[in-house]
């Protein structure tokens, strides 16, 4: 995948061969060294490289090179990629399979003060020896290729500690074998460990097994939004309805929709009205009615009327491929948390070998009797329990899952960064107009004069509205209807510019506008003070109703709160959140709306290019600042910001300039937001800190440093078990946030 992006060109690579850290800090070491290259990320959960180049210094083909270089495939595609996956799973599966079985009698053949009913031809040691063999160079030939391909270019992996340590002890019984006079001339009883080697090669491949499978789970809300995407499509064109795969779908193009269908790509509906579930893009269960005029997106289920419509977003412009995309990229991406761990990695194989022979020589010096076996045994322990492979996987893994829950619940978010970022922020701050409020007006108040119905006040005001455009004047209308009072339509319909509207309902003249048209017209407004006094202080806009120069009642119009924005503004501010409402409104009306949601904090009439600045000064106090917005005005805002949350009910410039994007646009997705940071975050470092212990720990303990004090040692088996179940546990930590609550 190439891509245009901020600074560079983006290039994308699914990397094969990785099989631990080391692996992945190689590839980036190899990447990191050409010139051109800006940045460079490798994933080892998602088995990704993500390279930031400038196009004129190098190119794809010399990253690819790079990556070959350094021991390590390039998949020629995604699809590739994940076959490949699926094969080696495959592989692992049969492995262990076969392995597991041979390494079971070669343990019990080898037991043989335990299992003494065994036939006594499998305690021969020339049998254990033709057991082990296939299990040692067939089953574990993939780790003396991928030992083999990093010594050639300077490197140890995981996969040189396998072949190392399993080969000790294989060799180290063959020679028993072959020369058990030898052993006993040096007052050595003979013992062979083909058992140790097989059973240790055996216990790698499943937990590789496990955890190929555990990392399979971490994609499988990028699988489900890939498997959202219609095959096809119903073409209407001037000789027929014709249905075509969905690629070959155009802008342009009129599609037509039945029920129960899903709508192909993103569009305007011109014919037909609907109900369509848009859960799948906003998390939302409520299927959503659309008209003539309104956009539909790609992928929803039409639920039971059919529509025509024009295709506007194809391909890979769709609502849906854009978010398959910043989900993919926020799961490549890493986290200022895992640096410490990278650091590490880089450095582990080398260190872990350091230890291993400093392990066999001091225990060969000065260990008890037998002290060559004793130093072999303890010696192939340290390289087998070492495990960078789980401080690879605490990462990554926590951040594909929760990357991928968030997706589920509308909520996208653009990097491990951001998310790791938005539960440290300490002060939130919320544009007004389209982020707490829904953005257009309603009617929020109807108060009649005395002697007429308040059915006939909306019916009388809507019927002149009717005619007009204006947005106060549409929402008298929909309150009217919502409220069953007929709307008709009104004869010598005028416009009175700024002031209000005027036309003939039933044979009246009614007036409908301002206390300034009111004045203009001579109509006695004092029936109206008290009541126009009070709903102004709240900010709202005042409307008088006027039937042949009577007053006849006041309507106030307002931009209401959106569902649910209390309830969030609550819950932030009482986990010790700062809340901030940032508006261009005058100074009555924002604290109005404010004290509504429970904000104490406002900053009025802010001109939309001072909104940055506001931010700014926030973060010169010492504060960390999330800015929630939604229109092109917030978009420097939420550049600024620490981080960005744009609302998908916005413009495609603000979800551009913002770190997070809530599809739905739901105030309550910011707390969601907020806690699966927090819950992501926390499984991080859950992971990092139970794979540093297991190694601080687990090293010591295999190179015997019980043994002094204790005379406890630690058998290899039980160290390539251990080895094996950290890196699964790791993952399999990380998808407990599947079923996180957010």
């Amino acid at each position: 995948m190439r891509q245009q992006s901020r600074g560079g060109e983006r290039v994308e690579l699914a990397v094969t061969g990785m099989s631990c850290a080391g692996c992945a800090a190689n590839v980036e070491r190899a990447l990191k060294g050409l010139e051109g290259v800006r940045e460079a990320n490798v994933n080892l959960a998602t088995a990704k490289a993500t390279v930031l180049i400038d196009p004129g210094l190098v190119s794809r083909a010399d990253i690819v090179r790079a990556i070959r270089d350094a021991g390590y495939g390039v998949a020629v595609s995604a699809e590739a990629a994940g076959a490949d996956a699926d094969k080696e799973y495959r592989s692992l599966r049969t492995s262990v399979i076969w392995g597991g079985a041979l390494a079971l009698i070669i343990f019990l053949g080898s037991m043989r003060n335990w299992f003494p009913w065994m036939p006594a031809f499998l305690q021969n040691f020339f049998v254990l020896w033709a057991l082990a063999t296939p299990v040692q160079f067939y089953l574990g030939l993939r780790f003396y290729r991928g030992a083999w391909s990093a010594l050639k270019h300077g490197t140890a992996n995981m996969n040189t500690l396998v072949a190392v340590g399993t080969s000790a002890a294989y060799l180290f019984s063959v020679a028993a074998t072959v020369l058990p006079g030898f052993f006993r001339g040096a007052g050595v009883e003979p013992q062979v460990y083909f058992d140790t080697s097989a059973v240790i090669i055996v216990l790698v491949l499943f937990g590789r097994m496990l955890e190929a499978r555990a990392k399979g789970k971490t994609s499988d809300a990028i699988r489900r939004l890939m498997g959202l995407r219609p095959r096809t499509a119903h073409i209407i064109d001037v000789e027929a309805e014709r249905e075509v795969p969905i690629e070959e779908v155009r802008a342009g193009d009129v599609l037509i929709v039945r029920p129960g269908e899903k709508v192909p790509v993103d569009g305007v509906i011109l014919e037909g009205r609907t109900s369509v579930d848009e859960s799948m893009i906003t998390g939302e269960s409520l299927p959503v009615d659309k008209g003539p005029g309104e956009e539909v997106v790609g992928a929803t289920l039409n639920k039971w009327g059919s529509f025509r419509f024009r295709a506007v977003r194809v391909g890979d412009d769709t609502a849906l491929a854009r978010i398959i995309r910043m989900v993919e990229e926020a799961q490549g991406s890493k986290a200022p948390i895992q640096r410490l761990a990278d650091v590490i990695a880089a450095r582990f194989v080398p260190a872990v070998m350091a230890i291993a022979v400093l392990t066999f020589l001091v225990w060969a010096l000065f260990g008890p009797a037998p002290r060559a076996v004793f130093a072999l045994l303890n010696f192939v322990a340290v390289l087998i329990i070492a495990c960078p492979c789980a401080m690879g996987l605490a990462t990554p893994t926590a951040i594909m899952v929760g990357t991928g829950r968030g997706a589920e619940r509308g909520i996208l978010i653009r990097s491990g960064e951001s998310l790791e970022t938005v539960q440290k922020v300490d002060t939130f701050v919320f544009d007004k107009t389209g982020t707490l409020t829904k953005g257009q007006p309603e009617t929020t108040d109807v108060l009649p004069v005395a002697g007429i119905r308040r059915e006939a006040l909306l019916s009388l005001a809507a019927s002149v509205e009717n005619g007009s455009e204006h947005p106060l004047g549409q929402a008298v209308v929909r309150r009217a209807r919502a409220e069953g009072a007929a709307v008709g339509t009104a004869e010598s319909f005028r416009a009175l510019e700024g002031m209000g509207v005027e036309g003939v309902v039933g044979g009246k003249r009614v007036l409908v506008g301002s206390l300034r048209l009111a004045e203009a017209k001579g109509i006695d407004i004092s029936p109206f003070a008290e009541g126009a006094a009070r709903l102004a202080g709240e900010g709202k806009t005042i409307a008088f109703v006027a039937v042949e120069g009577r007053p006849a009642g006041l309507l106030a119009l307002a931009d209401t709160l959106k569902p649910g924005v209390r309830e969030a503004v609550d819950t932030l501010r009482g986990s010790g959140r700062r809340v901030v409402m940032l508006t261009g409104d005058n100074a009555l009306t924002a604290r109005a709306l404010a004290a509504e949601a429970g904000i104490d904090e406002v900053r009025a009439e802010v001109l939309p290019g001072d909104k940055a600045e506001v931010i700014r000064k926030l973060q010169a106090e010492g504060h960390r600042v999330a800015m929630v917005g939604d229109g092109i005005n917030d978009a420097p805002a939420l550049a600024q910001a620490d981080v960005g949350l744009a609302l998908g009910t916005g413009t495609d410039v603000a979800m551009a300039s913002a770190d997070i994007t809530l599809i739905s646009g739901d105030i309550g997705t910011v707390v969601s937001a907020v806690e699966l940071s927090r819950l992501t975050i926390r499984t991080i470092r859950q992971n990092l800190f139970w794979a540093f212990v297991y190694n601080v720990v687990g090293i010591p303990l295999a190179a015997g440093a019980l043994y002094p004090f204790f005379g406890i040692r630690l058998n290899p088996m039980i160290a390539s078990a251990a080895m094996a179940l950290s890196s699964v546990s790791v993952v399999s930590n990380s998808l407990r946030l599947r079923r996180a609550k957010i």
